[in-house]
């Protein structure tokens, strides 16, 4: 496609360019105005109250594309000793990529982070990472590769509150019903600069599913990264709003997650994360008498 820039006179020109400036000058003052509205006030929220108290776990993953395409396998493994919680969820890819996440956490009464780190590595991830959060100093850490391949550490103090869900949202959401549901909870972003955001959750309804043609229903939540200052009022006009997330939880006096969908990277699609169950070989035929 050829575009031509019309010809202008060369007063009407600098005429409607000086009102396109004043135009601009006048939109740009009126979304920064709309930025200092919005911009959040400091995120302090209590921490979910524990219902339902972690135990030892070792749950088989399969991470998939939208449309069924196996990427990795995956393990869920979980130890509970004295009140604190050590979650490690990691997944192998087929092009030798790994994705691993522990987080250490409490549940002496509500969920309480201790620590959470998040390390991915290999051709999956376009900018390998790996990010410690202190959940009890602030601090948080990150390690990654810029675009020319040199080492870098950002690191940063954070004011975090009680809620912070990293390396929980599934413990979290097993911990509560949609009438009990809290209307957002605190997250570090795992980025190169990281950041505190609010994740907005919401209770999208029962869906159903089978079991071994057992119909069952699992909750559907929806979860939703609420981007504050400038940034958050102008996204939606260019259409850079981070995808939502979905989690599906079986309700019930053992609550236990179903499936996920959502980024596992910034800026990366959507996968799906279900369970999956052992595949034994074929058994070999009895031999004759």
């Amino acid at each position: 496609m050829i575009c031509i820039q019309p010809e202008h006179d060369s007063r009407h020109y600098h005429s409607e360019r000086r009102v396109i400036d004043r135009s601009l000058l006048i939109e740009v003052c009126r979304w920064l105005f709309l930025a200092i509205l919005l911009q959040p006030g400091p995120l302090s929220a209590e921490p979910i109250p524990v219902r339902y108290p972690e135990g030892t776990t070792h749950g088989f993953l399969a991470l998939r594309t939208l449309d069924g395409t196996l990427l990795a396998n995956g393990d869920l493994i979980q130890a509970a000793h004295g009140g604190r919680v050590t979650s490690q969820l990691t997944f192998h890819f087929k092009d030798g990529s790994v994705s691993d996440e522990t987080a250490i956490f409490t549940e002496s009464g509500k969920l309480r982070l201790v620590t959470d780190r998040v390390t991915q590595k290999g051709p999956t991830f376009p900018r390998p990472l790996d990010m410690t959060i202190d959940a009890q100093t602030g601090r948080v850490t990150v390690r990654y590769k810029d675009d020319d391949g040199k080492e870098k550490v950002e690191d940063k103090q954070l004011e975090l509150p009680p809620d912070v869900a990293n390396g929980m949202m599934i413990v979290l959401l097993k911990n509560v019903t949609p009438k009990t549901l809290p209307s957002s909870v605190s997250y570090v972003e795992a980025t190169p600069k990281p950041q505190l955001v609010k994740l907005i959750v919401t209770a999208a309804g029962l869906e159903p599913f089978s079991i071994v043609g057992s119909g069952r229903q699992a909750e559907h939540y929806v979860i939703k990264a609420e981007i504050g200052g400038l940034a958050g009022v102008v996204a939606p006009i260019l259409g850079k709003e981070p995808p939502l997330n979905h989690i599906w939880i079986l309700q019930g006096p053992a609550p236990a997650f179903v499936k996920s969908e959502g980024p596992l990277y910034m800026g990366g699609p959507s996968w799906r994360i279900e369970l999956t169950s052992p595949v034994w070989p074929a058994a070999r035929p009895a031999a004759k008498q």
